[in-house]
């Protein structure tokens, strides 16, 4: 499954060594679904875990009272649903106010490809274009004779079974 990945650079970087660039996978985080305050503390998200702790805190004591547990439980499991959605884009807007730039968005299989496409743009001298056009005309067009492929192993394209 395809991800996202979003590359930050530190402040006032010009060109960024590859220790000093941060990845952060955008998307669902189960950790921050599972332990939400827990995990916004690990990310030093001071602020939201404070929330979070907070409000988790409301969801519990309103679990406690009679008729009002639906209600606590729905706030807990708003926490943990946001955290879950959201923990990786408070983790990129916290580092942005602390004057990281956003970089790359690039989309990938896994984080190593995403690193190699990245530091791959990076690593190429600025006048140099070593890549290689792909040789588009050696495709076979859209009238080009096929060999005896099939439609969906129905029938052929000449109309014969």
């Amino acid at each position: 499954m395809t991800s996202s990945y979003i590359f930050l650079t530190p402040p006032g970087a010009a060109s960024a060594a590859t220790d000093e660039v941060r990845t952060i996978r955008d998307g669902f985080t189960w950790l921050g679904f599972l332990f939400p305050w827990a995990w916004l503390l690990v990310h030093r998200l001071w602020l939201h875990a404070a929330a979070a702790f907070l409000l988790q805190g409301i969801g519990g004591a309103l679990m406690d009272e009679p008729g009002l547990g639906p209600a606590g439980a729905a706030i807990m499991l708003g926490v943990n649903i946001l955290v879950g959605l959201e923990g990786q884009n408070f983790r990129v807007r916290n580092l942005a106010a602390q004057g990281w730039n956003e970089d790359a968005l690039i989309a990938a299989d896994k984080l190593d490809i995403a690193e190699q496409v990245y530091f791959a743009d990076k690593a190429a001298p600025a006048g140099s274009d070593d890549t290689v056009a792909p040789d588009w005309q050696n495709k076979p067009g859209a009238n080009s004779p096929r060999a005896q492929a099939t439609s969906l192993g129905l029938f052929g394209f000449d109309g014969g079974r």
